[in-house]
């Protein structure tokens, strides 16, 4: 599986960890920077390209990092076609993939240890969507609203 992954320098050694731990178990990543640690680089300018790449390469996943995850899944939640979650835990990273059918998992790395991050960014990536008629219904009523401005039950 692709995965994109993306931070600014909140959770540059994170990114760091995780794009290691990842490759390490076989998955083809694309980092889509922070290239260097830059206290002044701004999360949008990283995570909303890599939110565009997952759009854009079907089957894939994304990461984006930062000091708490807030900001960069707003940036992500930006992209048009994406779903991107903020998960503190392994419970709410299973959620998103079962329930949301979420693109993107957002992380904060001020906010976990670096095996905390791989732990939930794990789950994240190997738990497919439930494929239930009511988790679909939800998303197609997101999808719907972002298509047309309305929600209009399907």
């Amino acid at each position: 599986m692709r995965v994109h992954i993306a931070t600014d320098h909140a959770a540059f050694e994170t990114k760091q960890f995780l794009v290691e731990s990842l490759r390490a178990k076989g998955y083809e990543i694309v980092d889509h920077g922070a290239a260097t640690l830059d206290p002044d680089d701004d999360y949008p300018a990283t995570v909303i390209p890599c939110a565009e790449a997952v759009r854009d390469d079907p089957g894939s996943l994304g990461v984006v990092l930062g000091g708490s995850g807030n900001g960069e899944q707003m940036a992500a939640n930006k992209v048009k076609g994406i779903r991107a979650a903020l998960a503190y835990d392994v419970t709410t990273a299973q959620l998103a993939r079962e329930h949301n059918d979420a693109h993107v998992v957002a992380l904060g790395g001020r906010m976990h240890t670096l095996p905390e991050a791989l732990g939930i960014v794990l789950v994240f990536l190997e738990t497919p969507f439930s494929q239930d008629a009511r988790h679909q219904r939800r998303i197609d009523l997101i999808s719907g609203y972002e298509s047309s401005g309305e929600v209009r039950p399907v």
